[in-house]
């Protein structure tokens, strides 16, 4: 059995000042999409990253309830971003496609919010990209740990 130690206080204050920041960050690179809610953003690219899903299988893995879900899915097809096809298998399940135009939009997304910030990251001296860069790394490992 595996003990987690007591964070110091320069921990937790790192921790809070890496907290805020990233949330500030992703607060920016938000608003750097249009006409598309956050959850629709995070869900459509669920379904590009997954392929089809359905219903239940996009609310577990986005980790929302099932009928804001189907809030965000229908949302998400008035805009013509993914359809809804019945499993030719079985005609009680239906799954969710990204379309063309959905596809479209999230390439456009990811290439603003990569220009948001490589024109940021453009202005740093050289040791602060490295820096930046091993950050990256770093956070990358952080989301691996399980919980």
């Amino acid at each position: 059995m595996s003990r987690t130690a007591v964070p110091t206080s320069q921990d937790a204050e790192l921790a809070s000042r890496l907290r805020l920041a990233v949330m500030r960050l992703s607060r920016r690179l938000r608003q750097q999409t249009e006409d598309i809610t956050p959850s629709q953003v995070s869900a459509l690219s669920t379904l590009d990253r997954l392929g089809p899903l359905t219903l239940g299988e996009l609310s577990s893995v986005e980790r929302v309830q099932p009928p804001s879900m189907t809030r965000i899915v229908a949302g998400l097809e008035e805009q013509g971003l993914v359809t809804r096809e019945i499993d030719p298998n079985d005609r009680r399940v239906a799954r969710v496609h990204v379309t063309v135009a959905g596809h479209r939009l999230l390439e456009q997304s990811r290439t603003r919010k990569n220009a948001f910030l490589a024109a940021r990251i453009r202005t740093l001296p050289s040791d602060e990209r490295a820096a930046l860069a091993r950050a990256a790394e770093i956070l990358e490992r952080i989301l691996e740990q399980q919980e």
